[in-house]
């Protein structure tokens, strides 16, 4: 006999339905998640992605394909799954959630929130067992339901620095045309650089993400101040990505 599906098998998106024959008790995003996790008192556990996402669909085959994986998720979690394109508003939160703890964001986008939707750990992709350095999913899952059990006032406490973050980049943001001042400009430029991989281009570690907004910034850069190292980090990236990622 085959696998019984999810209620994922009965949503219009393409992304959710290819999930709906993982082990996961995947739920879409909607009230009747966010209920249960009040009712039971458990974190949510929100995966958003698409369906032509590469990495999405490597984290579904070594982890949310997964009976070990599924089993803790669904026993401490209630799992959440989102098309950014149909959900653009909660990609756009949770990406900015994202890129405000670690500097920058991608797909899959691994969220942990509490029943009323406070991000309190925000990532990318995770494989199932820690590699390239990074805690593999597994060992984040249980060590996120000791916490939640244990030492909940750590993640709440996470969930306002998050959202406190938040609300300080909105602050910050220009409003009504007014231009960014050249220090931050300047800023900019040098975070960029600290994190570009000189070997391999792109930013940060592996596994990375296409960033144009990082590539325009750094071609109007250059154009603006006559800095060739910044035609190069885009130079640089854009050739590794044509030779295959």
């Amino acid at each position: 006999m085959g696998r019984k599906p999810n209620r994922l098998i009965r949503e219009k998106s393409l992304y959710l339905r290819q999930h709906a024959y993982n082990p996961v008790d995947w739920y879409p995003w909607g009230e009747e998640a966010f209920e249960k996790a009040r009712k039971e008192d458990k974190p949510l556990f929100i995966s958003i992605g698409y369906s032509s996402c590469h990495w999405c669909h490597v984290m579904e085959k070594e982890s949310f394909e997964d009976p070990e994986i599924a089993e803790i998720l669904n026993k401490y979690f209630v799992p959440v799954k989102v098309d950014r394109e149909e959900h653009p508003d909660v990609d756009a939160f949770y990406m900015d959630a994202c890129i405000a703890l670690n500097g920058h964001g991608g797909w899959p986008l691994t969220v942990f929130a509490t029943p009323d939707k406070k991000p309190f750990f925000v990532g990318t992709y995770f494989p199932k067992e820690s590699r390239w350095g990074r805690p593999g999913l597994k060992e984040l899952l249980l060590y996120i339901a000791e916490l939640w059990q244990r030492d909940r006032e750590k993640l709440l406490s996470s969930a306002e620095k998050i959202l406190k973050a938040l609300r300080e980049r909105r602050d910050y943001a220009p409003r009504g045309g007014a231009s960014l001042s050249e220090d931050v400009l300047h800023l900019a430029f040098e975070q960029l650089r600290a994190m570009f991989d000189e070997e391999f281009g792109g930013f940060g570690e592996a596994p990375k993400f296409p960033t144009p907004h990082k590539l325009m910034f750094l071609t109007r850069y250059h154009y603006r101040y006559k800095n060739g190292e910044a035609l190069k980090m885009v130079d640089k990236t854009l050739l590794q990505m044509r030779l295959g990622g």
